[in-house]
């Protein structure tokens, strides 16, 4: 039931942000997880703000970095840093839909970057991590396509 009812906030959240779950990068304002530097949740284990001035475009998304060692770092290998499935949630993903997502959210897992729609979420996707993974990995190439 519990499920069901995370499924279901997260099928409501995605309506409602539909607009900018047009791309296949998550953005808000245009700007790739919420302005924060990529590199950064590798290299510090913290999400820290990017800054507009070191920013460098990708996957039609903007995405911003708090130094110009993590912008360049980005630039010889963007997909070793962009997020699981655009930036959108990782349970969501799962379950066969975009959703948005909030930045305390992040795991690293296997040296990939994973974000979920809200702690809550992400507590649920912890319990079973390995399994959602694979799921959302299988429904990412249908998923990123929808609108």
């Amino acid at each position: 039931m519990k499920s069901i009812l995370i499924a279901l906030t997260i099928v409501i959240a995605a309506s409602l942000n539909a607009a900018a779950q047009q791309s296949e990068v998550f953005t808000t304002e245009g700007k790739a997880i919420r302005g924060y530097d990529p590199v950064a949740f590798f290299k510090e284990s913290k999400a820290v703000k990017g800054y507009d001035s070191l920013a460098y475009t990708f996957k039609d998304a903007q995405w911003l970095f708090s130094s110009k060692e993590n912008l360049e770092a980005f630039k010889k290998d963007p997909d070793h840093y962009i997020p699981q499935y655009g930036g959108y949630c990782a349970y969501g993903t799962a379950a066969g839909h975009k959703a948005p997502t909030q930045t305390d959210t992040w795991t690293i897992v296997n040296d990939k970057l994973y974000f979920n729609y809200n702690m809550k979420v992400k507590q649920s996707w912890m319990k079973d991590q390995s399994a959602l993974i694979e799921k959302a990995d299988k429904q990412w190439p249908v998923v990123k396509g929808q609108q």
